[in-house]
């Protein structure tokens, strides 16, 4: 009797161990076999105004629909007159408005046209993902382009903001060509926007490399203070704007130092980079106001990318030591990390590739199965100090370095409802996934 209870017990602690190691359920949002233009660069945003409500996007110019809190998906084509091409940022307001941001080609002939990435463009929605309205342009400058923009909407929904580079010629090595962070603001209509306004002091090339200055990703406090980050060669770099985004301020501020650049080489990926994600504490909880910077660099090695977080509590003037996120043993690497901070609890989660299980078992970095990739979301319940590192993705995939495989992926998340969005590749065809993590995280 008592063997058989033992065993009954053993049984039960088995399974709730492997209960426990499960992956959360993966939803397949969108797969793009038989498409030209393969999904990737997955942007997600859940409503403040219904949590079950979320919209996502992905290249070129697809639209992506969930009512039910992420289980099931419809996927449209985005179209408007400015045209859609690429780097999709969605962002939610609490007056249930959605925002579509996207690179333009507003005469379709992409790469052999001049007027490819003329401006930033920006669309609304006020149903769920459907009937977005034709759009408005900002940034357009000449046959300068516009590109690597991201945003973020006010607490209230009153005011969107809006940073980007703008490229005197995208790819050019001359000296003279230069790059800027440029940054604009609107009302919730979002029709009309302000004057770009230049906040970064020192220009950067235009190589699309470690010397461009990029990553530009605002965020916009409860207060209504206005922060963006971007990274230059090693450096990441803040302003501030307390005025609604009239006036910026005349020094940047030093954040910290990326090791090895914001441009990285990660085994059997075309290109990466580890450039700085910006989110703001909104919460009323202990925390609020705290001012956090993400990102990736080789600090520990050259193979050995992981990721970082510090954060601030006097408005980016000083920051903590880099924290790190990645709870793995050193040597494996993890890539394209993004964060959110939930604007009702003030956790912080950060989904990133990983690739710990492939080093583990193989210690040969020549090896094509070193390519192996996983995905992970870490949550921080305490304001960043201490993480706690979940295994969201069900299945592992390999990365194949001679296809697109985009710049970013994103994570959304309110009042415990958390949302991460990712590409994955097999076999040459790429695919946007989530994971309900209800009940997993908080």
């Amino acid at each position: 009797m008592k063997a058989t209870c033992a065993l009954a017990i053993m049984a039960v602690f088995w399974s709730w161990a492997a209960q426990a190691q499960r992956a959360p359920d993966n939803v397949l949002i969108f797969d793009g076999y038989g498409y030209s233009y393969q999904p990737c660069e997955p942007s997600i945003a859940v409503s403040p105004a219904n949590p079950r409500h979320m919209v996502a996007g992905s290249i070129l110019d697809r639209v992506h629909i969930s009512k039910d809190g992420g289980w099931t998906w419809q996927t449209e084509t985005l179209t408007s007159k400015y045209g859609v091409y690429g780097d999709p940022c969605i962002v939610a307001s609490p007056k249930k408005d959605f925002y579509y941001l996207h690179l333009s080609n507003p005469d379709g002939q992409a790469w052999s046209s001049e007027a490819l990435l003329d401006r930033i463009v920006i669309q609304r929605s006020k149903k769920v993902g459907k009937g977005w309205n034709k759009g408005a342009g900002v940034g357009l400058n000449g046959s300068k382009d516009q590109d690597k923009e991201w945003a973020s909407v006010s607490t209230d929904g009153s005011t969107l903001l809006t940073c980007w580079t703008q490229f005197d010629l995208y790819g050019s090595p001359s000296e003279t060509d230069s790059t800027l962070i440029l940054c604009s603001t609107s009302n919730r209509k979002a029709k009309r926007w302000s004057e770009p306004m230049r906040i970064n002091a020192i220009a950067g090339d235009c190589r699309d490399s470690d010397e461009t200055v990029e990553g530009a990703v605002p965020d916009i406090a409860a207060d209504g203070t206005m922060y963006v980050a971007w990274a230059q060669a090693d450096t990441i770099w803040m302003d501030r704007s307390t005025d609604g985004g009239k006036t910026w301020l005349r020094r940047d501020l030093r954040v910290t130092t990326i090791f090895g650049g914001w441009d990285q080489n990660i085994r059997g990926v075309g290109r990466a980079n580890g450039m700085p994600v910006t989110r703001v504490d909104r919460s009323s909880g202990p925390n609020g106001g705290r001012v956090y910077v993400s990102w990736t660099d080789n600090r520990n090695g050259e193979d050995d990318n992981d990721v970082w977080l510090v954060y601030s509590d006097n408005q980016g003037h000083s920051w903590t030591d880099p924290i790190r996120v990645n709870d793995d043993p050193a040597g494996a690497q993890q890539f394209f990390p993004w964060m959110d901070v939930d604007d009702v609890t003030g956790n912080v989660h950060i989904v990133f590739y990983d690739r710990r299980a492939s080093f583990a078992k193989q210690q040969n970095l020549n090896s094509r199965s070193t390519w192996d990739t996983e995905v992970y979301v870490a949550s921080s319940y305490d304001g960043g100090d201490t993480w706690e590192n979940l295994r969201v993705s069900e299945e592992k995939f390999r990365t194949n370095p001679k296809g697109f495989f985009g710049d970013y992926n994103n994570i959304s998340a309110y009042d415990g409802i958390v949302r991460p969005i990712w590409t994955r590749n097999d076999d040459g065809v790429l695919s946007i996934w989530t994971a309900v993590l209800d009940g997993y995280v908080e």
